[in-house]
């Protein structure tokens, strides 16, 4: 059984400072790996994985490689873990697993650096003053460093937004306040006592 979660946790906590740096490493190690066609799984395909990615990354100049490593001295280890982690899923056959891994990964890295995840319904296309201000807004009310705003068009909304600020939702749509207003109607006669005799 795969635990995406105690894998993402093991990547952010061995490299410590250095797990933004690997993950960039990841997201540019994942997709050639991706292509390659047929399944890849068990040690000796992990070995020979490992080799590839570390030839790769030397030939490229990828930060982390030799030529690379003076510009940027912390790539190093975060490459080289990447190029690890990637051949212990391999070998673990989680490869499959590597998408979502990687949502987790950052998912873990924004809340140490106080960033929110923000998903903003509405009815029609938000206007960009309109989402700063509601960026600054959910800012000031959160404490939160920074906010990665996500839109979508809900027509089924009528009006106003509907937001997921983490695991929090609030529902200012035209929608939302109907529902609402309805089931304030509605609720004297669904609570009222039955009348006696009946």
């Amino acid at each position: 059984m795969f635990h995406g979660e105690r894998w993402a946790a093991a990547f952010v906590d061995e490299l410590g400072e250095n797990a933004g740096a690997g993950l960039a490493c990841l997201r540019a190690l994942v997709p050639p790996v991706q292509a390659i066609p047929g399944a890849l799984f068990g040690r000796s395909a992990a070995r020979r994985l490992e080799k590839i990615l570390r030839e790769s990354i030397a030939a490229a100049g990828f930060p982390g490689s030799k030529e690379g490593a003076a510009a940027d001295p912390a790539a190093l280890p975060a490459a080289e873990y990447a190029v690890r982690f990637i051949s212990l899923l391999v070998e673990k056959n989680f490869f499959k697993h590597i998408d979502p891994l990687l949502r987790r990964i950052e998912k873990l890295l924004d809340e140490q650096k106080g960033i929110l995840d923000v998903t903003a319904e509405s009815a029609v296309p938000p206007d960009g003053a309109f989402e700063e201000a509601l960026r600054r807004v959910i800012m000031q009310k959160t404490g939160a460093a920074g906010i990665r705003m996500q839109s979508r068009l809900a027509p089924e909304l009528l009006g106003g937004y509907r937001l997921r600020i983490g695991g929090f939702y609030v529902d200012a749509s035209l929608k939302g306040q109907i529902e609402q207003m309805a089931a304030n109607l509605a609720a004297p006669f669904t609570s009222a006592p039955a009348p006696k005799g009946a």
